[in-house]
This record gives structure tokens, sequence and C-alpha cells, in this order.
């Protein structure tokens, strides 16, 4: 499963043929990198520095992914309530709650802000343009205006990507591998999220050379999972594909338990989900992620500029199998599947 760590393109892409506007980007010029510290320290002069985090996620279903950055923290020296301080903010699955958090966590003028997710970090990025921001969940930064390059971001935003190319097109792939023939693919995602369109356009781009029928469900808020899972059960589509969103990780238990209901195999980006009783996944490990964000945080903390801290790439995919949901749907996972995985939950 090992991947060899390569930079990104450092190129705008389409998403769905709709370019969204990009704000005007504030890049480093003379000496003004040196600033940065003397910035972000002169915010909380006589404090410890302060973190503030924001994500369109609810609380309890990121607890393992947030964990792993505070374990990432404590190995580099920070404790919380000893020598740094973080206050939280979450949205619930609820994007268009994410400015107003924005605006707040900002008002607190702390050191610098973690959003986890893209769609937190264009709601932070777009109130501040002088506070450092680190996400681990950086998708598509390019085209979304929130770096210069992945190489070399210039601004005051920076993080590790999810989203390596090819990998939606992987997924539709592990669809077909799941259902052997499957000829009609539900696709869930929430659309306002601004890691969904590139996901999404990647898949049906795949199904259409597979000449498989991709049915997409208007979904935008947790309230339309019911709907949008009854509609693909009456579509009698033969697996679903979960795109890797805030709001569907956010919402993996309530998203496999109707899928077990409807009988609906799932295919997803995050092993979080797998977790929450969905069938397999396939994409970077979220946990990891957010742990190599701590060393960002340090760099920062200790002088560096964002903008001189380039784009990460995680090195490694893994691949999760629930054989207790495959169970529930009577389904037989392929032996060559099993093999492939890197955890098979019992």
């Amino acid at each position: 499963m090992e991947m060899s760590e390569t930079r990104g393109p450092d190129r705008a892409r389409g998403i769905g043929g709709v370019r969204m506007r990009r704000r005007q980007f504030i890049t480093m010029l003379g000496g003004a990198a040196a600033t940065w510290p003397l910035t972000a320290r002169a915010q909380r002069p006589s404090e410890r520095p302060l973190i503030g985090l924001v994500s369109g996620a609810r609380q309890s279903s990121t607890q393992g992914i947030l964990s792993a950055f505070r374990e990432g923290l404590r190995e580099l020296g920070y404790d919380e309530g000893r020598n740094i301080d973080i206050v939280s903010r979450f949205a619930d699955g609820r994007d268009e709650r994410l400015p107003a958090l924005a605006e707040e966590l900002v008002r607190l003028q702390p050191a610098l802000i973690v959003p986890p997710g893209v769609n937190a970090a264009v709601s932070v990025e777009h109130v501040t343009t002088t506070i450092p921001i680190v996400s681990w969940a950086l998708a598509d930064a390019v085209h979304l205006g929130l770096v210069a390059s992945y190489a070399h971001p210039g601004g005051n935003v920076t993080g590790i990507t999810p989203y390596v190319d090819g990998l939606p097109a992987k997924q539709m792939e592990l669809a077909r591998a799941v259902v052997p023939g499957a000829g009609k693919v539900g696709l869930l995602g929430n659309m306002n999220d601004p890691k969904a369109p590139p996901q999404r356009q990647e898949i049906e781009d795949a199904a259409r050379s597979l000449e498989v029928t991709v049915i997409v469900p208007e979904l935008r808020n947790p309230e339309d999972l019911d709907g949008a899972l009854r509609l693909l059960a009456g579509e009698r589509v033969d697996v679903v594909i979960v795109l890797q969103t805030t709001m569907t990780l956010s919402e993996g238990w309530h998203i496999a338990a109707l899928a077990i209901a409807h009988r609906l195999p799932t295919v997803f980006g995050y092993r979080e989900n797998v977790d929450a009783g969905g069938l397999i996944s396939y994409g970077v490990d979220q946990r990891w992620c957010s742990r190599r964000a701590a060393a960002y945080v340090h760099k920062i903390l200790h002088g560096t500029a964002p903008g001189d801290l380039p784009v990460e790439f995680p090195t490694k995919l893994i691949m999760v199998v629930n054989l207790k949901t495959a169970k529930a749907l009577g389904l037989t996972m392929p032996p060559a599947l099993l093999f492939q995985a890197d955890e098979v939950i019992k």
C-alpha cells in the first residue's frame, strides 16, 4: 500500500466546469516572513500560545482524529493547560455555521488556527490573511486560492492534503470488486463541501469509461441523509461510494445504519466510516494526517512562516474491511480484497 511521496500538480483544476471565485492572495514580500513569529507572539504576550480549532464535524465523531493531533503536540513537548491552550468550535455537520465560528475564533487573536477540513479552512481564510492556518485535510487548495502552490504556499495557509489524484477512480474500481459487474453506483456526498465536486467529477469520468450509471441524490445537510439513501435504494443501485467530506465523516454511524437497513454496500475514503459500520474504505489515514499537523504547529510557533512550509501528501493509503457489516448485508467479500486489506474488522 506504500506510495512514493510526490508533490501534487500546481495547477488550477475545474470543478464540474464551474470555477469557484478565488480570493486575492497575499504573498510574502521581502522580509515580511520574519514578522510572522513576532505577530503571533504579540497577540498574547503574557499568556500561553492559543490554538483555535474549528471543524465542520461533530465533536463526538472525530475524537480519534483530534486525539491524534493532541498526541502529536504532546510528543513535541506541548501540554494543554501548561504551555499551550486550545479552544475548539464545531459546526455539527452544518457548513453554514462555519463563517460565524471562524469569525469568533479570529476575534480571540490566537497564535494560529487549525481547521481540519478545507471547508473550515476556506471560512477561516475569508476572515484572516494574517493569522497562520494549518489544515490536515487541505484538499484542492490551489484551485480554491488557499495556497499559491503546494510546494510554495506563499500565504498564511498550509498543511496536509488528503486528496490524491486517482483515488476516487480507485474507489470506483473497489466498488466493482465488492459487487462484481455493478452497473449502477450511488454517489453520496454534500456538494457544498469544497472537497466534493472534484471527487464527483473523477468518479463520473471513471464511470463513463466503465459504462456505469451514477446516481447522485441531493445532499446538503444531515437531514437529507434518510431521503438520499431511500432514493438510492429505490433506484436499486448495486453499491454506494461515499465521498470524503466533513459531513459524511461526521455522520458515519447514521450513514452506516441507513445503508445496512437498505442493504446497500458502501465504499468510503475514511477508515473512521468503516469503524462506524461502513463496509470498506480505501484512502488516507486521517489520524496520521492530524498527528503530522502538530509538526506544522510546532514550526510556526517557533518562527517559520506558514507560506514557507510546503503542503504535504501522505505516503501511504490504507484499506479497511468490516466483515461484520458484510455479514449483515449477506455479502461474501472477495478473498483478494481481504488479502490486500491493512485491517479487517471482525
